[in-house]
């Protein structure tokens, strides 16, 4: 266990979370707000204790996938914890389960808060929580890679930790370059929304917030609203780029060099845009009596479909007043999710695709038992690999989504709220039905509950197994070997 290296990367990261914290400070300074202190404070405190623990480069910066998935768990939970702080010390959340679910929700882009009333957060408060969506939509360690040369060769195994979908691969030969290119298209997609947002007259301050929240594909709005209050105009642009951004970023790098022709014929993608129009299609006709015409209809259809499937979750209607084939299929998207390689969570459109072609797989086998198809997807044969990692993740996660259920299930709330509420936590979403639709919160939730939740969330974003692995015995054993190796030897 190159203890060394995760001690190294958990420093960079809270030193650039304390550079982060300064961004809030220059809302406060506009809107002359003396929050602005506390996050000021915060920031200072971050970059003292990131400079401590990283202050030397270890000689040994080679680290494995075990490595890697460590300090994607502790760098989310750090990067939470002391995230949660300035809602604590300025008082706008002053309970630490709270500030903490709140700022989990942030970072995971899941986007379900415990508040009833944003309205009551000061303007830096309120961008910090937003702030957080777009750092944990493309990830902070690929940020961290874009920005701090690692070296070692090892950095493939920080983004395959960290980085949504069943498998991640190379853009350019060199990771660091792969992680700039990636964090220059998610920049550009967001100026350009932000841009177009600006054109139809919102609020700049309104803009910001909802692009930032937007492009992390989190959901967390400055209205109590979210989006309802806002123009058509808005929710259109919204719509547009929440389904941009739960489309895999690979696309937008083949469109970028020229490779059109390639990027079009992704499976994945062709399949996520198919789900979505059959999507509102057929809601646009379940809720047309509900609307005042078919263009309304279609204009809130098809932003709740793109929200929920996004995982963003923002909202311009309650839609758990609509009926219950409608409620259905949004809870199903829920699952389904977005592309691998986007900012989105679910299950993943991927995985989907190659479970259904496994079983198509198997049912031919019984028809054809001396037949061999092997499964392809982009005209490339799925490797053993990656189908025993898709079966693996689809058991570990419903055997979490389970047990989660259960232990909601203590409250003795119904279990159309209990369903949902773990449906929209453990895949980034943000509203559910019932108790936690999209007018309501989690705030009446115990604290139980809420750690619950809060783990979900995590285990979610980081595609379960980067977190599952720190609760793995022989992983500590390893750690503290290592530990009284060095205290020995000294």
């Amino acid at each position: 266990m190159n203890n060394s290296m995760v001690r190294y990367i958990l420093g960079n990261v809270i030193k650039l979370e304390g550079l982060f914290l300064l961004l809030p400070c220059s809302i406060a300074i506009i809107y002359q707000e003396q929050a602005g202190l506390v996050y000021m404070g915060m920031a200072a405190a971050c970059i003292l204790l990131g400079m401590l623990l990283a202050w030397k480069k270890p000689e040994n910066t080679v680290f494995y996938l075990k490595e890697g998935c460590i300090a994607t768990s502790f760098s989310w939970i750090i990067l939470s914890l002391l995230g949660s702080l300035p809602f604590m010390i300025t008082g706008e959340i002053p309970d630490f389960t709270d500030a903490m679910f709140e700022t989990v929700s942030g970072f995971t882009t899941t986007g379900s808060s415990i508040l009833s009333d944003v309205e009551i957060l000061c303007h830096c408060s309120l961008f910090w929580r937003s702030f957080t969506h777009w750092i944990g939509g493309m990830g902070v360690l690929v940020f961290l890679l874009a920005v701090v040369p690692m070296g070692g060769g090892s950095n493939m195994n920080l983004m395959r930790a960290e980085s949504p979908g069943p498998s991640v691969g190379k853009l350019v030969p060199k990771m660091r370059h792969t992680a700039r290119i990636l964090y220059l298209i998610y920049l550009g997609m967001t100026i350009i929304e932000f841009i177009l947002l600006l054109l139809v007259k919102m609020p700049w301050f309104d803009a910001l917030c909802i692009t930032i929240g937007t492009a992390g594909t989190g959901g967390f709005g400055v209205l109590n609203s979210s989006v309802a209050d806002y123009s058509v105009a808005v929710q259109w642009i919204v719509t547009i780029f929440m389904i941009l951004f739960g489309i895999n970023f690979n696309a937008y790098y083949l469109i970028l060099f020229g490779h059109i022709k390639k990027a079009v014929k992704m499976e994945e993608i062709r399949a996520f845009l198919l789900i979505i129009l059959a999507a509102v299609i057929f809601i646009s006709i379940d809720i047309f009596n509900m609307c005042s015409g078919l263009f309304d209809a279609v204009t809130k259809a098809a932003f709740q479909v793109a929200s929920i499937i996004s995982s963003t979750g923002y909202a311009t209607t309650d839609f758990n007043l609509w009926p219950v084939t409608s409620k259905a299929v949004l809870v199903l998207l829920m699952f389904i999710g977005a592309c691998a390689g986007s900012t989105g969570g679910g299950i993943k459109v991927s995985r989907i695709i190659i479970q259904g072609k496994a079983i198509k797989n198997e049912l031919h086998s019984y028809i054809h038992p001396r037949s061999v198809k092997q499964i392809t997807m982009d005209e490339k044969e799925v490797e053993p690999a990656v189908f025993r990692s898709v079966n693996v993740y689809i058991a570990a996660y419903f055997a979490i989504f389970l047990a989660s259920v259960l232990l909601i299930s203590l409250e003795g709330k119904d279990l159309v709220t209990n369903f949902t509420a773990v449906a929209t936590t453990f895949n980034n979403i943000g509203p559910g039905l019932e108790l936690v639709g999209p007018t309501q919160n989690f705030g009446h939730f115990s604290n139980l509950s809420k750690w619950v939740f809060i783990f979900d969330m995590l285990a979610g974003r980081l595609e379960l197994f980067p977190l599952l692995i720190i609760f793995y015995p022989s992983i500590w054993r390893e750690f503290l070997f290592c530990k009284f190796r060095r205290i020995r030897k000294a």
